[in-house]
């Protein structure tokens, strides 16, 4: 169990926190970091799949955030995304008081790959209900996780310049 947590610590310091402290270190401020890291956190979770990716890089071109650090978070979220579709489609079931629709993550997953807009037409008034579920979830999730990741972020920040003055 000690050995597999090692990895996971090893993969989420190479792959997640190394690019992120770089970036730092190259003059990205704390604050719009922790706002790229938010919003990918936010929209690397939304309901539709497929979209995440080009949401990410559009709101990082409007908002001149940081388009590698947004994207790092968003694919390192995606399993995420996948647990939380069936949450999201509930969420949206009784925002809206639709009828329930029987479905797991595996067939959600098969209908896609098996074609984007049939799925797309077959469960369009479900992600249309989780979508504005997440929406509501959104607003609320990215100005806390960005009030928790400033001052996180500014400590980074402090040690990833006086290691890079002692170097």
């Amino acid at each position: 169990m000690e050995l597999d947590s090692g990895r996971r610590e090893g993969l989420f310091r190479r792959r997640i926190a190394r690019p992120i402290v770089e970036l730092l270190r190259q003059g990205v401020t704390p604050e719009k970091m922790a706002l790229s890291l938010a919003l990918g956190v936010a929209l690397g979770v939304f309901p539709v799949l497929g979209t995440t990716t080009a949401l990410c890089a559009l709101v990082a071109f409007v908002w001149r955030l940081n388009l590698p650090a947004i994207q790092i978070v968003n694919y390192f979220v995606y399993p995420l995304q996948i647990a939380l579709l069936i949450p999201f489609f509930r969420a949206g079931e009784k925002l809206f008081g639709a009828p329930h629709l029987p479905l797991s993550v595996p067939q959600i997953v098969a209908a896609v790959h098996t074609g984007f807009w049939g799925a797309t037409r077959f469960l369009w008034t479900t992600i249309w209900h989780a979508a504005v579920a997440w929406c509501l979830i959104a607003t609320a999730f990215v100005p806390l996780a960005y009030v928790f990741l400033v001052p996180l972020l500014r400590r980074v920040t402090t040690r990833a310049v006086k290691a890079k003055t002692t170097d």
